[in-house]
């Protein structure tokens, strides 16, 4: 049996089911969506994660296009395919525009739709050609309609943090979005979606009952693929897959874990995969970073810098969902947008204390931000410090972190002189981003014992490395710091043998200056024998 096309670049779903294009079926939600209680119903999710097809297969569904879905959980749900009048409004295209450019893209959206339900004379005004709209598909098919808005909030992004722009931006779209309130008894069904969440949907200020599905668990699987939809429904494709890589099935599944899955979007959430990247890699057959190629992270770049983060912040944190499920124009930290982005996201949740454990979803997303953060943090020559990080890797896995550690010293002494390197934090930075190009170490920092915080633990294939970074001192002073035996119940788990590390760097050269390894002692205890023994 031949696999069907992956739908690449198509966010249609009329086409998808007509060109037999491979779905991943979605359409439970959708009905379920459809029947509960309410009218408004808002869905925030990250770029490329199936926004766009979904708001596709809810037009279709109103429509009342039975035919598209023939073999879909919903064709067994629907009894009354009853046919809606639908507005469908893109706003993907009104990117990187000023107040009268994003008057006329309203204007042509709205013209689209006008075509369609006979008005040739619109009235001025956008919200007014709006109401004009409603009532007309109202009047003319007899039933109560349906608005559908994909990525409302495009058009005001590039300006979410410069306040004057951002004011007479988001005043256009709260008049262009006001009639959906004043249409009210009018409306079936009004879904937006969007990356960001704005203060209180605050262009939407009048909708004071839109529902954010958002961290809803009923709803945290409708973008992007669930684990148990990737081994159901794409098998066949993971078998594909493994025969092009010459790995075995369990391996193959493991390498698409690691550098796509680990997205979850509620307390409860399910394991969901980046769509995108998922698909591409079964499409070319190859593990690379789709999703984070397929943006630039310019914008992110520049807001961490605004808000002093360090990529060490990036690690796990512990928040409240109000501290990241929060609006993105006034936010005090840089979690709402990391978050809403797609560059964090929920690894746990403690009903106890009602507190989130966040953190980079996967491979692909912390080695994607990693070189994003080379210029500002290492050398803007990325090539090199990718070539370097990659013969580090290799004196590494040669358990020589003597010799990788020179390497480092090397390349170092060819950098210009950074004019912030005045911190044992600058070099813990530089480290970790460093470190974290390695792609097949686990890298943390800051990371807590029984009696202190070591500044970076390197997990390679064979060994634990414990770094202790020191500014003007000595490696030996750092090494001192490194108690081995206060970290023994920290670290004994981890099954390798641990060998640990004093750095020095000298303020004035801006390089290291000497260093202390000291691999005597091994801990190869197992967790039984541990925990029999405290």
């Amino acid at each position: 049996m031949a696999l069907k096309l992956y739908p690449l670049g198509i966010q249609t779903f009329e086409r998808i089911r007509r060109e037999d294009k491979l779905y991943i079926d979605k359409t439970e939600y959708v009905y379920r969506m459809a029947h509960t209680s309410g009218v408004y119903f808002f869905l925030g999710r990250p770029r490329r994660f199936g926004k766009s097809l979904l708001v596709s297969t809810f037009q279709s569904y109103f429509e009342g296009k039975k035919d598209l879905f023939k073999g879909l959980a919903i064709e067994k749900l629907e009894e009354e395919w009853t046919e809606y009048p639908v507005l469908h409004f893109d706003m993907s295209g009104g990117k990187h525009m000023n107040p009268q450019q994003l008057e006329e893209y309203l204007g042509y959206r709205l013209k689209d739709e006008e075509l369609k339900w006979g008005i040739s004379s619109p009235a001025n005004g956008s919200n007014n050609r709006l109401i004009d709209l409603v009532n007309a598909a109202y009047r003319k098919s007899g039933k109560q309609v349906v608005v559908l808005v994909d990525e409302y909030d495009a058009p005001m992004l590039d300006a979410a943090h410069e306040k004057e722009q951002l004011d007479e931006l988001r005043n256009i779209m709260r008049n262009f979005y006001s009639p959906l309130k004043f249409c009210e008894a009018k409306l079936r069904f009004v879904f937006l979606t969007g990356i960001t969440k704005f203060s209180q949907l605050s262009i939407f200020s009048e909708l004071n009952n839109i529902t954010n599905i958002s961290m809803n668990d009923d709803y945290a699987g409708i973008c992007g693929i669930t684990k148990d939809e990737l081994l159901t429904r794409m098998s066949a494709d993971i078998d594909v897959l493994s025969k092009a890589m010459g790995m075995d099935r369990t391996q193959t599944i493991g390498r698409l874990k690691d550098n796509y899955d680990g997205y979850h979007f509620s307390a409860s959430s399910p394991d969901v995969f980046n769509p995108f990247s998922l698909l591409s890699c079964f499409a070319e057959k190859k593990f690379e970073a789709y999703w984070f190629a397929s943006g630039t992270p310019t914008y992110l770049i520049n807001m961490m810098r605004k808000y002093d983060v360090q990529p060490v912040d990036i690690t796990r944190v512990e928040a409240s969902a109000s501290e990241f499920d929060a609006p993105t124009e006034n936010m005090p930290t840089i979690m709402p947008l990391l978050y809403q982005s797609g560059y964090i996201t929920i690894k746990d949740y403690n009903r106890d204390y009602d507190y989130y454990t966040l953190d980079v979803p996967n491979k692909e997303v912390r080695l994607g931000l990693t070189k994003a953060l080379i210029p500002s943090y290492v050398s803007p020559n990325t090539l090199a410090v990718t070539n370097m990080a990659r013969r580090i890797a290799q004196a590494l896995d040669k358990r020589d972190m003597d010799g990788a550690l020179t390497l480092l010293q090397t390349f170092l002494g060819t950098m210009p002189y950074c004019t912030n390197a005045n911190s044992e934090g600058h070099y813990q930075q530089m480290l970790y981003v460093i470190f974290s190009l390695l792609t097949d170490y686990l890298v943390d920092v800051e990371v807590h014992t029984p009696t202190g915080r070591v500044d970076i633990v390197m997990l390679t294939r064979t060994d634990l490395y414990l770094l202790e970074i020191k500014l003007n001192q000595s490696g030996k002073s750092a090494s001192h710091q490194i108690n081995l035996k206060n970290y023994r119940q920290r670290f004994a788990l981890s099954g390798r043998p641990i060998t640990t590390v004093g750095v020095n760097f000298d303020g004035e050269t801006r390089n290291i200056s000497d260093w202390i390894i000291n691999s005597s002692l091994k801990f190869e205890i197992k967790a039984k024998q541990f925990y029999a023994a405290s």
